[in-house]
C-alpha cells in the first residue's frame, strides 16, 4: 500500500484531532453559560435558570414538543419559571417559538403566549447536553431524538435569516413545526429528518389557507410539484 503524501497526512491528523476536540469546547461553552447563569442573577433566579436550561432536551424529546412548566418541576408554573424564560430568551441562549392557531396576517396578533416551544441556540450544544453521540448522528440511525435535533437546526437557521419563530396547531388535530412571514405571505414549513415524509399536518394547513406555496424540509432533494416545495436539509439557509 502506498504511503500518504506527508502533507496529506498531517491534514488527516488535523481533522481527526479537530473532530475529537468539538465535545471538549462544546462543553467549555456550556459551563460558561452555567457560569454567566450564576453571574447575571441572584442565586434563586439562577436556579430556576439553570433548570429551565437543563430541562430542554426533555422537553425535545416529548411527542409533543411544547415546553411544560411540570418537566421542569413538579408543580412548576409560569409563575415561578416565567421570568426565568425570558432570561434566556433575551440573552439568545434559547430561542422561542410561539404557538399560532390562526395563520394569517397579522400573526403576532393570533400567538397563545401561554404555549410555546424552546429550542437551543446551538444545535450543537444541544447534542452536548443530550448525551447523544457523535456516532449516532453520523450513522444516520434511525434515533428518535434526532428528530429534535433537527427541528432545531432549523430553528437555529431561520433565528440566523431575520425570521421570528412560530408554529402552528390546530385544535390538537393538526401541527406545523414552523410558521413564518415571508414579505406579505404566510408559509408554512415542515420539517422531516428523513426522507419519508408524508404527512398529514402540513395538507391541513395548505387545505385550511391556501398559501402560495409551502415548504418541506427533509433529505430529499429539491423539487417543486404542486405544494409544497422540496428543500434539502442542507439548504434550510436558503429559505
Amino acid at each position: 500500500m502506498t504511503p500518504l503524501p506527508e502533507s496529506l497526512r498531517q491534514e488527516a491528523i488535523e481533522l481527526f484531532r479537530e473532530y475529537f476536540d468539538v465535545p471538549l469546547v462544546q462543553n467549555e461553552i456550556l459551563n460558561n453559560y452555567i457560569a454567566d447563569m450564576a453571574k447575571y442573577s441572584s442565586n434563586t433566579d439562577s436556579v430556576k435558570i439553570r433548570a429551565c436550561y437543563n430541562s430542554i432536551p426533555s422537553q425535545l424529546a416529548k411527542d409533543n414538543k411544547k415546553f411544560q412548566y411540570k418537566v421542569v418541576q413538579k408543580g412548576g408554573s409560569s409563575t415561578i419559571f416565567g421570568a426565568s424564560i425570558e432570561w434566556l430568551s433575551l440573552a439568545g441562549v434559547v430561542f422561542k417559538c410561539q404557538k399560532i392557531s390562526q395563520a394569517t396576517e397579522p400573526i403576532p396578533v393570533y400567538a397563545d403566549l401561554s404555549a410555546f416551544k424552546l429550542y437551543m441556540g446551538d444545535v450543537g450544544l444541544l447534542v452536548m447536553k443530550s448525551g447523544i453521540s457523535q456516532q449516532t448522528i453520523l450513522s444516520g440511525a434511525g434515533n428518535t431524538f434526532m428528530g429534535a435535533l433537527t427541528e432545531n437546526y432549523v430553528a437555529q437557521q431561520l433565528v440566523v435569516k431575520g425570521y421570528d419563530l412560530y408554529y402552528w396547531e390546530s385544535e390538537s388535530i393538526a401541527e406545523l413545526d414552523f410558521v413564518l412571514r415571508k414579505g406579505n405571505q404566510i408559509v408554512g414549513i415542515e420539517v422531516k429528518k428523513g426522507e419519508h415524509v408524508r404527512s398529514r399536518s402540513l395538507s391541513v394547513f395548505v387545505n385550511s389557507y391556501k398559501p402560495a406555496y409551502s415548504i418541506r424540509l427533509s433529505l430529499k432533494n429539491f423539487g417543486e410539484k404542486d405544494n409544497p416545495k422540496s428543500v434539502p436539509l442542507y439548504a434550510a439557509f436558503c429559505i
